[in-house]
């Protein structure tokens, strides 16, 4: 393999679609959407991120959880899993250049999470350095209209998946 050939490889990752009692999807907008790659401005995200090797994916779901949103397992619990993982593939502009260059996309396992704290439990601090500017609960049928556009198949999945037991 020469230096110039793009990255083969999937990053794993996990991603939790964290509802509220009402039926409502929490979403964030990243810290470096307002700068960088220009490719996140003023899209938001759900919870997500690689996990550690050997780790059990549902642990590093609640890890991540808890590091982007500050809500631990005793705010939520995990009511269900995609049966596939998901991939997507980074727009070519950007493949080398996140995770240091060694990844084409991620291959992504989604868990849906019931949040039964308060509002003021979510702390986008909770982690240093952290990951969101913002977070606000949205209509889950609007979660592919937020997103970024080269992960809103994605979303469309997440959404398809778990829509009856949001």
């Amino acid at each position: 393999m020469h230096d110039n050939a793009e990255p083969t490889a999937y990053r794993p990752c996990v991603g939790v679609m964290l509802v509220n009692t009402d039926g409502r999807v929490f979403v964030a907008e990243r810290l470096d959407s307002r700068h960088g790659t220009g490719h996140t401005a003023g899209y938001w995200q759900m919870p997500q991120g690689g996990v550690d090797e050997g780790e059990d994916l549902r642990e590093a779901a609640m890890r991540e959880l808890a590091e982007e949103t500050g809500v631990t397992e005793t705010l939520a619990s995990l009511i269900g899993e995609m049966a596939e993982p998901i991939r997507y593939d980074l727009p070519a502009d950007l493949i080398g250049k996140l995770w240091k260059g060694k990844y084409r996309g991620q291959e992504q396992v989604w868990f849906l999470a019931r949040f039964n704290g308060e509002d003021s439990d979510i702390d986008l601090e909770a982690h240093d350095p952290p990951e969101f500017s913002q977070w606000k609960w949205i209509d889950p049928e609007e979660l592919p209209d937020v997103i970024v556009p080269f992960k809103k198949h994605i979303y469309r999945a997440v959404l398809e998946e778990f829509r009856d037991l949001i």
